[in-house]
């Protein structure tokens, strides 16, 4: 115990601040860690990297991408749809430059799964499957466990680990998390806190935007820190109690990822978004969302596979009440502004050809609109049944749909797509193997790609 404590203590002193970007933060001491190798025979890629665009909460496919003018007022609701750049393709009145795009995104309208629970839902979009419950728990706000399966940046990292300061995915602007309820998804799961995404948790649009975790001090070079490595690298040969230690193991993994982070330049300017012109930082939207998004894109120009983009906090798009106030307002303007750059600067770049954007919330709402007891302004409910999502780049084909709803957008009347199909979409695109895996603590295999490429987006 003095041994560990000391070269704990000494680990402290040595630190390098890295804990507010590294993972979701400190490592869970707790956590047990797969301990077989990847597998992964890479297939020829489509993309190089994928940028998912989180609509927490869940947008209504009704107000949004799949609008149902001739359904009854209490069905269809109060916007109505406007024509795009394709001929017989209509999408809503407060997307109209999404309308004017139209040409570069295919829409897919009949997503669906069973989970109508934010977070068994948000751990479903995220990681492709259903959220592990335990023998005799409840199902009910299920929270995040180091028993969930990993999401789509932590796989990625398992199969492919880098060593050159870049991670294999960013998440921002910041975690879900309401009250006591952590939304389960997105971290590493069962592999571990090595495997973590970067999380960053703060607000682009803020002035004094910076992630501290990425910046040396003024007297700190270089060369410094790979001293000061080489030294807590022999402290820790030198103690013989903590070379079986799984804590201890777990805390130098996470150091290893945040030296070379400092050590790495790319990434670090990739966060300096202040160095963007004020012009083009207003074509993005001077807000959260806005800048958000401008950051991810600056995330995959420096290399990042993966990287989320999360619009408001948790829950943004969980219009139970003031439905259209809300969408009209704020959310649909900021969305709609937001991507339309994100699009011209990735087309202008090339980017495009090599990025797939993925736009999707958790689920849908509810076909029928409803009042909340004690509220005034109608909204809609969780509806998983159906529901739409965009996608882009990385020759996916502009400019079409697929898949139909019925009549109300309840239910799909042609072939469904669950999350595990999107998942295995996304990684078939970056040239995951189909047959690559992800091994558990018991060491029990699971195939990553378990569903469907949904062909479709490609024709």
């Amino acid at each position: 115990m003095l041994e560990q404590k000391y070269l704990l203590d000494r680990r402290r002193a040595l630190a390098v601040g890295a804990a507010g970007v590294v993972g979701s933060g400190l490592p869970n001491f707790g956590a047990s860690k797969a301990t077989a190798e990847p597998r992964d025979s890479s297939t020829s890629a489509r993309a190089k990297s994928v940028l998912i665009v989180m609509l927490s909460g869940g947008p209504s496919q009704l107000d949004t991408l799949d609008p149902k003018p001739k359904a009854p007022a209490e069905i269809r609701g109060e916007f109505s749809p406007i024509n795009t750049a394709i001929p017989g393709i209509s999408v809503c009145e407060h997307l109209p430059r999404l309308a004017m795009q139209m040409d570069r995104w295919a829409i897919l309208r009949t997503m669906a799964h069973r989970e109508h629970n934010h977070l068994l839902a948000t751990h479903v979009a995220l990681t492709g499957r259903p959220t592990p419950i335990p023998r005799g728990g409840s199902d009910i706000d299920r929270v995040e466990s180091r028993n969930d399966f990993p999401n789509f940046a932590a796989a990625l990292d398992f199969l492919r680990p880098r060593q050159d300061g870049i991670p294999s995915g960013v998440s921002l602007p910041n975690y879900l998390i309401e009250g006591p309820l952590t939304w389960p998804g997105q971290h590493a799961g069962f592999l571990g806190p090595r495997h973590d995404p970067w999380q960053i948790n703060h607000d682009p649009n803020d002035p004094g935007f910076r992630v501290d975790a990425l910046s040396l001090p003024q007297d700190m070079s270089s060369m410094r820190v790979a001293s000061r490595r080489q030294l807590l690298d022999q402290l820790s040969r030198d103690c013989v109690p903590l070379k079986s230690d799984g804590r201890a193991t777990a805390f130098s993994e996470q150091q290893d990822v945040a030296f070379s982070l400092l050590t790495s330049a790319k990434v670090a300017d990739a966060f300096r978004i202040q160095d963007e012109g004020d012009a083009n930082r207003d074509r993005y939207g001077r807000n959260k969302f806005g800048q958000s998004i401008l950051l991810a894109k600056r995330l995959i120009e420096a290399g990042v596979p993966i990287v989320q983009a999360t619009m408001g906090i948790v829950q943004t798009w969980d219009t139970h009440t003031d439905n259209w106030g809300r969408l009209k307002n704020t959310l649909l303007p900021q969305l709609d502004l937001g991507l339309a750059a994100l699009m011209d600067d990735l087309a202008a770049t090339g980017l495009l050809k090599e990025t797939m954007v993925i736009v999707m919330g958790e689920f849908g709402r509810t076909p029928r609109i409803s009042t909340l007891p004690g509220t005034s302004t109608a909204g809609r409910d969780h509806w998983a049944s159906a529901y739409s999502g965009l996608f882009a780049g990385a020759g996916i084909q502009g400019g079409q749909t697929i898949g139909e709803t019925d009549s109300i957008a309840a239910y799909p009347i042609t072939r469904a797509w669950n999350p595990a199909d999107v998942c295995t979409t996304l990684f078939d695109a970056l040239g995951v193997a189909h047959d690559a895996v992800v091994v558990d603590p018991l060491l029990r295999p699971n195939h990553l790609l378990n569903g469907e490429v949904i062909a479709p987006l490609y024709s």
